[in-house]
């Protein structure tokens, strides 16, 4: 157990400067855009929200391509040195001076993101063994999840207070903890040396593989939209304070944690039943918060449900992807969070488009209805041709 939760030390500093941008936008943007921000609020946040896209670049280049060659070398050794780089990342986001110095920061961020899950769930899984696998991708993703009830919103509280650069200081010193706890805790494991990137990178010509990352970078996408702009939606739609940001970032964390872990039995049990609920799921949560933004409580609370459900579907996704990537499970467990970020990616893009559209802040709930019901499309695609193909196999 002291393992996992060595692992999750790195998942907990990897929620938090993914997550806690999000919550940081005014500020940076007032810091890094003064002009823009002078001549349109909206506009200057919706600029800054490119950080959290460019973050999330970072994550689709580096995660096949690192956990590819990573392959073949010992596990721990990797997980530390992919700490190691993430620490590195983010020490480069707290001294660039520049909104384009931090927008590199964050693609070098972002790089090492997706093989460390990756690995980190091959690990674990490994360790619990057959019939827990989803429940073993769960406790390293809890580390993410908790992250958005204790670090995020002390990222934000920090940031509001003492300036946003504050925040990144702190995921330095989690990632720091994180190398030396694996380090000296994660037993070694060895890599296959007989393993190349070009054997690796053979899993793109896998069909399901590319239905299950278009669930992710589509069906996330939902999640994204929402959360990349909660700051704003609090203070601007719902008409509460900033102190009370933090809050509804709490709320959504405890649900992402509650939500995590039974999406972890729940995909043991039936993985393609949990990921179409979870989507169909995400789809009515996505238009609860869109309805609920009249008032900070209800927002709060549907934040908390919205978060709960969103968390549903990731160990059931990230199992998915092991299992239909044949041979090559490492690079297939990294590019879950590919799939993902392009999610992020795309839920914060199209989110900051439809805000500067003059839709108003609360139109990325609506949005992100829509890109949850295009992921119930890709899961029922994905397994009617799975069953086409085993009955044209018997």
């Amino acid at each position: 157990m002291w393992a996992l939760l060595s692992l999750a030390i790195g998942s907990f500093g990897i929620g938090m400067t993914e997550f806690v941008s999000m919550g940081l936008l005014p500020g940076i943007a007032r810091d890094l855009l003064p002009d823009a921000w002078a001549s349109s609020q909206e506009d200057a946040i919706a600029q800054a929200g490119l950080l959290i896209s460019v973050y999330a670049l970072g994550v689709v280049i580096g995660a096949p391509l690192i956990a590819g060659y990573a392959a073949r070398f010992p596990r721990h050794r990797v997980l530390i040195a992919l700490a190691s780089a993430l620490m590195l990342g983010n020490l480069l986001t707290v001294v660039a001076p520049t909104f384009e110095t931090v927008a590199l920061a964050r693609l070098i961020a972002g790089l090492p993101h997706g093989a460390y899950f990756g690995i980190a769930a091959i690990v674990a899984a490994d360790l619990l063994g057959p019939g827990r696998r989803a429940q073993g991708v769960s406790i390293v993703m809890s580390g993410l999840t908790i992250a958005n009830v204790v670090g995020v919103p002390l990222g934000t509280w920090l940031g509001q207070v003492a300036g946003w650069r504050v925040s990144y200081a702190v995921v330095v010193g989690v990632f720091a903890l994180g190398a030396l706890m694996v380090a000296f805790i994660v037993p070694a494991m060895p890599g296959d040396g007989s393993r190349s990137l070009r054997h690796e990178l053979g899993v793109f010509r896998l069909g399901q593989v590319w239905l299950t990352l278009g669930v992710g970078a589509i069906g996330f996408g939902s999640f994204f939209a929402v959360y990349s702009y909660i700051a704003p939606i609090m203070t601007e739609v719902a008409g509460a304070p900033e102190w009370a940001v933090p809050i509804a970032l709490v709320a959504t964390g405890l649900g992402m944690t509650v939500g995590n872990l039974v999406g972890g039995v729940v995909a043991d049990r039936n993985l393609a039943r949990a990921m179409l609920a979870a989507f169909l799921l995400l789809a009515a949560g996505s238009a609860v918060v869109g309805a609920a933004t009249a008032h900070p409580v209800t927002l709060v609370i549907a934040m908390f449900l919205f978060g709960a459900i969103s968390a549903l579907a990731g160990p059931a996704v990230q199992t998915r992807l092991m299992d239909v990537s044949g041979d090559r499970p490492t690079i297939a467990a990294a590019l879950n969070h590919s799939g993902m970020n392009v999610g992020n990616s795309l839920g914060a893009a199209l989110g900051g488009g439809v805000i500067a559209l003059g839709w108003g802040y609360a139109a990325p709930a609506w949005l992100g209805v829509v890109l949850a019901l295009l992921g119930v499309g890709i899961v029922l695609g994905s397994f009617a041709l799975e069953r086409r193909s085993v009955e044209l196999a018997a």
